[in-house]
C-alpha cells in the first residue's frame, strides 16, 4: 500500500501546549521525512529546592499568599527572585 503524501508541516513553535495539541491530532509516521535526531536537551527542566519551615512560618506564608491571591510556592519564589535582584544590584 502506497503511503499518502503529507503536505502539512510540523509547527515551528516553542509552545508545549500547541505542540501537544498538534501531536494529539496527527500521526508521527506521517511526518517522518521532516524529523531530525536531536542529541541535546530540547526543554530545560526546573530545579526544585526544598525549604524547611516551622509550622507557624508555613501558616504565615500561606496567610500572606492568600491575601495576595497567589499560591504559597509562588510567593516564596517571588521573594527569592527579589532577593536575588537586590544582591546582584549591589
Amino acid at each position: 500500500m502506497a503511503k499518502k503524501v503529507n503536505d502539512h508541516q510540523i509547527p515551528q513553535t516553542d509552545s508545549i501546549v500547541e505542540l501537544a495539541h498538534f501531536w494529539d491530532t496527527h500521526d508521527l509516521t506521517d511526518f517522518e521525512d521532516q524529523l531530525e535526531e536531536v542529541t541535546a536537551p530540547v526543554f530545560e527542566r526546573e530545579t526544585k529546592v526544598t525549604v524547611h519551615l516551622q509550622p507557624n512560618e508555613v501558616q504565615a506564608v500561606k496567610k500572606i499568599a492568600a491575601s495576595k491571591g497567589v499560591a504559597d510556592t509562588e510567593l516564596i519564589r517571588q521573594w527569592v527572585l527579589e532577593k536575588l535582584q537586590l544582591s546582584q544590584a549591589s
